[in-house]
């Protein structure tokens, strides 16, 4: 509910603060006094369209902020969630108007869209007027409240999944239809590169290995060259072993005759024998290392010219053939199971429209007894109302080819002001005094039923009097017991009924130089006093009092 209400700079309001309660509390003031002010003022808090005139003359710019004490699961601080704000306490929605038209939205102090301040504003209050365009007289909205009076909102939620529920089953045979459709399109060229691929049968990676075997058995087969020409200059037909070994005998032989000649000759050459037979080691070695098949180099040859050709013919890179292969697979498997998976797809869709359907039609059922419920209510509301002759009514047309999140209903309040006369819309057949009537005998009805937690009644009572406007204060405060209630009166029948009377008033600043709006609440002896103005007119005399107390003691 709204607790307090915080106004500055705007229009003829320089500064106000009034603090609310839970009841009725009623505002009522002379014509002209400022009434309307104040709402526009609020009405710029909840996110309604700014407006540079709304700054007082002098000031830069002008400011409302409007604080609700809600419930911690109320669907405004899961609004809030949404959009990142914290909301741990109450809600303190401020809006900032500057001359240049331009506007800031906050909530919490924290910077908003005026689209979130806008939604928020309308999740906490409802304002009914005469022609105001900000009640909610919607009818995409009667729907609901039709199910909050019925309590059929969890059935509707369930009408709502069931109905996500058919859309995605009929998304998902539209897609997979498309999906064969298409690899049919396809099938004969799938075949013939599934045939071409799978007889390839491409590896992720395949190429560089490939490659990098290649490169380094080329380049093993210069080095073998060289290892092998070595080798025959060492150990080949021109080898010097079988020179240096018959050297070394001869040699060894005239050892005995002259071994200081010799010796070192002999001891030389056989060191030349061990390095040459260590060299003939090592290549050996290096030779049995460095060899290599011709054949399979020619064979590694003849792969990578394939894979580069396939990769060529595609259109992809070496390495993605392989996942190429496997996707073309899988679309030529779609061909020759798709007909199956379609078959069940197509079941799987039918039981959900039929499941959708089923509770659908039950939904439907229970909108149409929980209508004749409501009209009859509403019915019995609206008499005392001086709508005697009129007769509220709910248009259900249940349409099961039009399907939608919400079932086959659509809804929508309708009246009829007088007998012989065609009902209709209640936006398009009510006229102002009426529609404000129609709306408060719904809205008792309903209750706290699909309705925000802040009501406000924009002089509903224009018009009548008497009995009448008893009737309206009465109902009011009968809404005021289960849903915070604000009305802007000017019928002392409905002011005697307020839990809380505030009084708006004109008066001069700066020794006449300016007119301010100021609002008081007012109780006991001046309370009495404002009703038997309301009565009276200007001269207030003792019978208007003394009427003024019969009324509040009436109504307590």
């Amino acid at each position: 509910m709204l607790v307090r209400l915080s106004i500055r700079d705007i229009v003829l309001i320089d500064k106000l603060d009034l603090e609310f309660a839970e009841g009725l509390a009623v505002l009522t003031g002379e014509t002209g006094a400022g009434k309307s002010i104040l709402l526009d003022a609020f009405a710029l808090a909840l996110g309604a369209r700014g407006d540079a005139g709304l700054v007082r003359q002098g000031a830069e710019q002008g400011q409302v902020t409007a604080v609700f004490d809600v419930p911690a699961k109320h669907p405004a601080r899961a609004l809030l969630e949404a959009h990142g704000v914290e909301a741990d306490e109450d809600l303190i929605l401020r809006r900032v108007q500057s001359l240049d038209g331009k506007t800031r939205a906050f909530v919490n102090d924290q910077p908003v869209s005026v689209q979130v301040l806008r939604n928020l504003g309308a999740a906490l209050v409802e304002i009914h007027g005469q022609h105001d365009d900000r009640a909610l007289v919607d009818a995409a909205t009667h729907r609901a409240l039709l199910d909050a009076y019925a309590g059929l909102e969890a059935a509707a939620a369930d009408v709502a999944r069931r109905w996500e529920a058919r859309r995605t089953a009929a998304d998902a045979v539209e897609a997979h239809r498309i999906e064969v459709e298409r690899a049919q399109r396809e099938a004969d060229y799938l075949r013939h590169s599934v045939a071409e691929l799978g007889k390839l049968r491409p590896e992720a990676g395949e190429e560089k290995t490939l490659a990098e075997r290649r490169a380094a058995m080329m380049q093993a087969e210069k080095i073998a060259s060289d290892l092998r020409d070595a080798y025959e200059a060492v150990a080949g037909n021109s080898s010097p072993v079988p020179g240096f070994a018959s050297a070394i005998r001869r040699l060894e032989r005239r050892s005995a005759q002259a071994p200081e000649l010799t010796d070192p000759a002999v001891k030389a050459l056989d060191a030349a024998l061990a390095a040459i037979e260590e060299a003939r080691a090592h290549l050996e070695a290096a030779l049995r290392t460095a060899n290599y098949d011709p054949a399979e180099l020619e064979r590694i040859e003849e792969r990578l010219f394939s894979l580069r050709a396939a990769a060529r013919k595609f259109n992809t890179p070496v390495d993605d053939l392989a996942a190429l292969a496997d996707r073309y697979a899988n679309a030529l498997a779609l061909i020759d199971a798709g007909a199956d998976k379609l078959g069940v797809l197509e079941k799987e869709a039918t039981e959900a429209d039929a499941q959708f359907r089923t509770a659908a039609a039950a939904l439907s059922e229970a909108r149409k007894k929980a209508a004749a419920k409501l009209d009859k209510a509403v019915n019995t509301e609206i008499k005392p109302l001086k709508l005697d002759r009129a007769v509220f009514s709910t248009s259900l047309v249940s349409d099961s080819n039009a399907p939608g999140p919400h079932g086959f209903d659509r809804v929508e309040f309708w009246v009829q002001t007088n007998p012989g006369t065609r009902p209709g819309p209640l936006m398009k057949v009510a006229s102002g005094g009426e529609l404000a009537r129609f709306l408060l005998a719904l809205k008792v009805v309903l209750a706290d039923k699909g309705s925000a937690p802040t009501l406000v009644f924009d002089e509903i009572d224009t018009g009548v009097g008497g009995a009448v406007a008893d009737a309206i204060g009465m109902r009011l405060a009968k809404l005021a017991a289960r849903v915070q209630t604000i009305a802007v009166t000017h019928a002392p029948q409905v002011a005697a009924r307020a839990n809380r009377h505030y009084v708006i008033a004109k008066g001069s600043l700066d020794k006449g130089k300016r007119v301010a709006t100021r609002v008081s609440e007012v109780a006991a002896e001046r309370r009495r006093e404002e009703i038997a103005r309301m009565l009276a007119g200007a001269e207030i005399t003792d019978e208007a009092r003394a009427a003024a107390e019969r009324l509040i003691k009436a109504a307590g």
